[in-house]
């Protein structure tokens, strides 16, 4: 099982995605030209909408290659199980220095604007900050208080 990344990049464009469409929640279509793409491969791709953030998909079966154009191939993949995503782009200021961290978060359309905050923290973490209610901190100033 191989990784393939086919995050938005001007730098290879002999390896690109093309079309990644859902067909139902957790199950997508991709299309894409480059690579060797085979059963159980993990692929990575960019969010509709997104600079910074992408999803795993693992491929189900074994893709189909076309001979024209060549390379270019379909494969089903199984993945994260959402309807529509938006696509929030935030910022905070670190409460201990000047760094600011401007991140982007994705939150299902369905839902209210209620989980914004904790889809927002949970991002925020991931990242490597710490927030403690309306505080927060840079992982420079987390190792400086340790």
């Amino acid at each position: 099982m191989a990784e393939h990344d086919f995050r938005f990049s001007l730098l290879s464009p002999q390896h690109t995605l093309i079309e990644c469409r859902a067909l139902v929640p957790g199950r997508y279509q991709v299309t894409g030209n480059g690579g060797s793409i085979k059963h159980g491969d993990v692929l990575i791709v960019t969010l509709r909408g997104s600079k910074t953030l992408s999803m795993r998909l693992t491929v189900e079966g074994d893709a189909r290659y076309s001979i024209r154009p060549a390379g270019q191939w379909v494969a089903m993949a199984l993945g994260p199980k959402f309807g529509e995503l938006e696509i929030h782009t935030w910022k905070v200021n670190c409460d201990s220095c000047d760094a600011v961290l401007e991140f982007e978060f994705a939150v299902e359309t369905k839902l209210t604007k209620e989980p914004l905050q904790p889809a927002a923290n949970a991002r925020i973490a991931e990242l490597g900050w710490a927030s403690e209610g309306d505080k927060h901190r840079c992982p420079k100033c987390q190792k400086a208080a340790q």
